[in-house]
């Protein structure tokens, strides 16, 4: 009996490590090529694809449209699937990959019929590239067929992959529109109903844009709000004192978190330095983009040399980051030009109410579903766009969101990869069709440029850049209108040598009336990375590295002190464990720093307790159609509120300030206790650790952490101060170039290269990242060539 069980049991684990060779056989089918001569149909000559020690490519062809073809292989062969996420979520088609589950995001899309208006305006979107496009989608579809395997995660999914088409690559731009902008206009139309029904006083206390950490380009800083007087607004005569909500924020995450509005929300650094103050008068230029962060990352960081007769000398040579899907560089270096961007947050979108007989088209969009039947969805469109809400009396609300409009992607930013100097680059900026950037520029002679890039609304007088434009008059004048690219404004060679852009307000006047404000985030970052800017006359290249890596909490200092005098010489004994634990104070939101979380925590609890306070009134009488809006400016708003304390704006069940902030302190140590009885140990690396995982990750929890995601490790920084970085969010890459002088630059990218797990670039120079260690800028020694010859 022993020895038949022993003969079973080595008969089971033989056939268990068959299947464990035979899945990693299979998966390893779909590594990538990175070595031999594959033949590549459509090329004119044969081209070179290197990898370095981390995979980063330099791909070296004859032409334009060989470097796209190549490229196009590299990218399906490395990063296939999460093209087709790209495209797939755009169009909201993910239900067809992931099932039922996928239907909310496919119909919050969908509305948008972004595929279908992309076939109708495809000639505008490509412009002179067809052939350019053309030529990548042929590159993608033979790096996609070259694989033994189909890429692995459809043999997760049981799917097969779609073919690249065309369309795709514009798709792909559009995602990055869903990912910048809000397809919903969720804002907007908070606000448009709270000022519906509050009070015009607590309306612009609320709708306040500015604060004193402001730090525009143009005009001054907006300042904290002015407090109202008791007459105008009191808090004290709430409708329902069972309306002011407790804070939800910190539900057991031991971290303090402001409310959901203040969340963590698509944005990024830039700033740069004009050849005045450098030692040898180059201009230097950082760029650090802040989105969700996965494995692998979104970025796929790319060297392209191919012979251009319209490019200086016949050639380009472009380095730095590109989106797969796309056959350009995004943000880079073209030894002329460098160029990069953060988010600009304008106005790009608006609301039409149109009267319940108004005209509309219906659409029989089909949403495909994986193990299930097709759901038809109706979207019922005006002449001003989709309608995506109808009120109580019948009215429908319609919204005109750029990225449905031609020009909303046009593929003339190619051309900046061949831009001799600033003055060609801006001329590039103005044929350029993506979501509105604030675009930084450094050229090889020193020179610096702030430009306003991208798609905007062309708006006429009538229409409003905030609220919703009410179309139900005869009488009204304001039309649907297009998109436009050119004369936006711009800042061409500073006369202090300086520039900075950080998600903030940019503008100031007329111009800023025209963009209007899509939800500027607070100044902190902008204000303390302009202070270091000016606090030097000289600069290199890791000087600026510095500041992208400053982790120092200048915004939180004052909240820490607040904390320290909430907690001084209280008899309450959760106060004094707070007391004890929050005593040191480094200035930095650093791993160890426990004080920096408690401030943290007690800064959001706080807002909670205000923000709640403050939109109680509209909450109250909008029911089910209240929508909490983003306050990006709120700590503008809250900051005076604590100096003056006025008892009309103290919420109940308050009887003083004090108790307000006691009672802040109470929840923040209850929470914190929550996670370990000594509060010592609470640490900012504690709750800030990396949690950074490929999309799939979550349907193999067994597996997930050790091979589809990064390493776990606490991670310095926050919100508003430079160094961007939460667990799922943070810098998506780094860098620091001057033209000319691209290999002094610097670069980061966390998440790695190949989206293979089982490939060496899977995760390759994430430790980097996560360290701060500086990288060269350009692609080190090539360790594999891939020779693509024509067929």
């Amino acid at each position: 009996m022993l020895r038949w069980l022993l003969r079973s049991l080595g008969i089971v684990l033989g056939l268990l490590l068959l299947a464990l060779l035979s899945l990693w056989l299979l998966l390893r089918g779909s590594l990538p090529q990175l070595e031999g001569e594959p033949l590549l149909p459509g090329l004119a000559a044969a081209a070179s694809i290197e990898r370095d020690a981390l995979g980063v490519v330099t791909v070296t062809a004859s032409s334009e449209a060989d470097m796209a073809r190549a490229l196009g292989y590299v990218h399906a062969q490395e990063r296939f699937f999460e093209m087709d996420l790209m495209r797939r979520s755009a169009a909201g088609e993910l239900a067809e990959l992931f099932g039922p589950d996928a239907l909310p995001m496919d119909r919050h899309l969908r509305v948008h019929r972004l595929r279908a208006r992309t076939r109708d305006s495809l000639g505008t979107a490509l412009g002179d590239k067809r052939a350019l496009i053309e030529a990548y989608r042929d590159g993608v579809n033979a790096g996609l067929a070259a694989l033994k395997v189909r890429p692995w995660p459809y043999l997760l999914l049981r799917q097969t992959p779609r073919p690249w088409e065309v369309e795709d690559s514009i798709l792909t731009g559009l995602a990055m529109y869903t990912d910048l902008q809000d397809p919903a206009n969720t804002r907007e139309l908070a606000l448009a109903r709270l000022r519906e029904v509050t009070p015009p006083a607590l309306y612009a206390l609320l709708s306040h844009d500015g604060s004193d950490w402001d730090a525009p380009l143009f005009g001054p800083a907006r300042g904290d709000a002015l407090l109202p007087e008791a007459d105008a607004v009191d808090l004290r005569n709430l409708p329902d004192s069972s309306l002011m909500q407790t804070p939800t924020a910190l539900q057991q995450d031991g971290r303090g978190t402001p409310a959901a509005t203040q969340e963590h929300f698509p944005g990024s650094n830039n700033f740069a330095v004009a050849g005045a103050l450098t030692a040898d008068g180059r201009a230097i230029l950082a760029d650090d983009m802040h989105l969700g962060l996965r494995a692998p990352n979104i970025w796929f960081r790319a060297r392209l040399r191919y012979a251009d007769p319209a490019a200086p000398g016949g050639k380009v040579d472009v380095s730095g980051f590109t989106l797969p899907g796309l056959p350009a560089v995004i943000v880079g270096s073209n030894t002329r030009v460098a160029w990069g961007f953060t988010n600009s947050y304008i106005d790009t979108a608006d609301w039409a109410r149109l009267p319940a007989s108004a005209p509309l088209r219906e659409q029989r969009e089909m949403i495909a579903v994986a193990g299930g039947p097709a759901e038809p969805f109706i979207v019922r469109e005006s002449d001003w766009g989709p309608v995506l809400h109808e009120d109580a009396d019948g009215s429908l609300l319609a919204l005109r969101w750029v990225a449905q409009l031609p020009g909303a992607v046009r593929l003339d930013f190619a051309g900046m990869a061949r831009a001799s100097d600033l003055d060609a680059a801006l001329a590039v900026a103005d044929r350029s069709g993506i979501p509105a950037q604030n675009l930084l520029l450094a050229d090889s002679h020193g020179r610096i440029a702030w430009r306003l890039i991208g798609a905007r609304p062309d708006r006429d007088g009538a229409c409003h850049t905030t609220g919703i434009n009410d179309l139900r008059g005869k009488d009204t004048t304001c039309r649907p209108w297009p998109v436009r690219s050119d004369q936006a404004p711009a800042l061409v060679d500073p006369s202090d040598h300086r520039l900075w852009t950080a998600n903030t307000r940019v503008l100031d006047g007329t111009a800023l009336d025209l963009a209007g404000d899509g939800g500027y985030d607070l100044g902190a970052r902008a204000r303390q990375i302009r202070e270091q800017l000016f606090a030097r006359d000289r600069f290199r290249e890791t000087d600026l590295l510095d500041i992208q890596l400053d982790d120092r909490a200048v915004l939180m200092e004052r909240w820490w002190k607040l904390l320290r005098q909430t907690v001084e010489h209280s008899d309450d004994p959760a106060l004094q464990r707070i007391e004890a634990a929050s005593r040191n104070w480094d200035g930095h939101a650093s791993v160890d720093s426990v004080s920096y979380r408690m401030a943290r925590g007690f800064r959001g609890i706080t807002l909670d307790t205000l923000e709640d306070a403050l939109l109680a009134p509209a909450r109250s009488q909008l029911g089910e159609r209240f929508i909490t809006p983003k306050l990006a400016q709120l700590e503008g708003v809250v900051w005076p509120m604590l100096e003056q304390r006025p008892d009309h704006l103290l919420p109940p069940p308050y009887s003083n300030w004090n108790e307000l902030l006691a009672d802040s302190v109470h929840r923040l140590e209850a929470d914190l206790a929550a996670q370990g009885a000594d509060l010592a140990g609470r640490t900012w690396g504690e709750r800030n650790t990396s949690a950074i995982c490929h999309p799939l990750s979550r349907a193999l929890p067994a597996l997930s952490h050790r091979w589809l995601c990064m390493e776990p490790q606490p991670l310095p920084g926050d919100d508003n101060l430079p160094r961007v970085q939460g667990p799922k969010f943070g810098a998506s890459q780094r860098m620091v170039v001057s033209p000319g002088h691209e290999a002094d630059g610097i670069v980061h990218m966390p998440g790695g290269q190949s989206g293979h797990p089982l490939s060496p670039f899977w995760g390759a120079g994430h430790e980097d990242w996560v360290q701060g260690n500086a990288r060269p800028f350009l692609p080190g020694p090539p360790l594999h060539t891939l020779t693509l010859r024509p067929r």
